[in-house]
């Protein structure tokens, strides 16, 4: 799978702009700011809706405009699909396939990047929501119908820890809450929240081994990488390890496998999640926060016997970051989805300024990695960055104008 044509109207700085692409390898060249990411932004939208960058779609429309567009042309063997994303600001996003009007979700899986990204260290050092987003976008655009899922959870949530702020306020004042409302809502919370969870560790499981490998190849074989789910579905499992300890055994291991394989099983997670639910209830109406769920949850990174936050050097930390992305595209090259059934069309990889940030020797093996991908795109503040032998169509990137270099092509 690849993208043979992308147009953009008042998407971030561009007005418009029509660009023709070919497989291989195209670095986007240009000074910072002259609208590089933009570009690559607008791809990995259309296959997550969502941006690297900003949590508000409003933030995509030029400035002055109401609405920004994007459009793409899908090339799997020698059957083309055109996309189209309408991001409206303020309102629902319109989408179409072929120029007929559909659902916005009916577009989800036609287009699946892995995009990385500077913002990506964030992963290793940040919150554990950046890692529950990490593994939401996966889940997606392995199974598109999963975010329908994962939306209906998130509105549950609202409405439920609206709830328990109104049954905190009537304790509080001596009355007596009824709690009938509570109980549907924690069956939804359940029978969402399973589902989630059980998604969530099957692609943890997925990545574990190419994650290791990648970490390996990366890094030049210093150190060990690894991944576990940490699910707060039993708050007092016994395989979790004391924080005092911040060690990774073999033991420890061999107990989260264990507990990985029980969360596999939805039915299973939807059971556990109502007792804990009912445990938990009266202090979450005491607190007014939702404290049980897969909203809670985090994804670990262990680097040898520690984990990689707060541990991990700044060089480990982009091979850390940079072996997720690169796994999440192996994977990815061997699942398929929802809307491309028994096909496994390939990913297209997205590199953000991630050159730049890499030793000479890093730099050539993430090029020998890559070497092979059917579709890449590059962005680099200097073209000397890329190595040479890796590009094979350049554009450089000016003042929201893109203009093809040694053979590229616009129209």
């Amino acid at each position: 799978m690849y993208i043979s044509d992308l147009a953009l109207n008042d998407f971030r700085s561009y007005e418009q702009v029509v660009l023709n692409l070919q497989p291989g390898v195209t670095a986007f060249i240009g000074e910072n700011g002259q609208g590089k990411t933009n570009l690559i932004e607008a791809i990995g939208y259309l296959a997550t809706f969502s941006s690297h960058r900003v949590a508000a779609d409003l933030a995509l429309v030029k400035q002055g405009s109401t609405a920004a567009v994007v459009r793409a042309k899908v090339m799997h063997e020698e059957s083309p699909t055109t996309v189209e994303l309408e991001i409206l600001a303020g309102k629902a996003n319109r989408a179409r396939i072929n120029r007929g009007n559909v659902r916005t979700k009916e577009i989800l899986g036609i287009v699946r990047t892995v995009l990385f990204a500077p913002e990506d260290l964030e992963l290793v050092r940040g919150d554990p929501g950046v890692r529950r987003n990490f593994l939401d976008s996966l889940m997606i655009q392995f199974k598109p119908r999963t975010a329908g899922i994962k939306a209906e959870y998130e509105k549950v949530l609202k409405q439920r820890a609206a709830l328990l702020k109104t049954a905190a306020k009537i304790r509080r004042r001596g009355g007596i809450f009824d709690e009938t409302s509570l109980d549907i809502w924690d069956g939804q919370l359940a029978r969402l929240g399973a589902q989630l969870i059980s998604q969530r560790a099957q692609i943890v499981r997925l990545l574990r081994e190419p994650i290791e490998q990648y970490y390996q190849e990366v890094s030049g074989g210093k150190g060990i990488a690894r991944i576990d789910y940490d699910a707060n579905i039993d708050k007092r499992m016994e395989w979790k390890l004391p924080l005092a300890e911040n060690t990774h055994t073999q033991e420890s291991c061999d107990l989260i496998l264990t507990h990985e394989n029980d969360l596999l099983d939805v039915e299973n997670n939807e059971k556990k999640l109502l007792q804990l639910l009912k445990q938990w209830r009266s202090v979450e109406i005491e607190r007014g926060v939702n404290l049980v769920g897969p909203h809670r949850d985090d994804l670990r990174l262990i680097l040898g016997t520690l984990p990689a936050k707060g541990f991990a050097s700044h060089g480990e930390s982009w091979s850390f970051a940079l072996a997720l992305r690169l796994a999440s595209w192996k994977v990815m090259r061997e699942q398929s989805n929802d809307i491309w059934a028994g096909k496994d069309p390939e990913p297209i990889l997205i590199l953000d300024d991630v050159f730049a940030e890499l030793d000479a020797r890093r730099r050539q093996r993430l090029a020998t990695i890559i070497g092979d991908a059917q579709q890449v795109f590059v962005t680099a503040a200097v073209g000397d960055d890329v190595p040479e032998e890796l590009v094979s169509w350049k554009f450089w990137v000016e003042s929201g104008k893109v203009t093809p270099i040694d053979g590229g092509d616009d129209d």
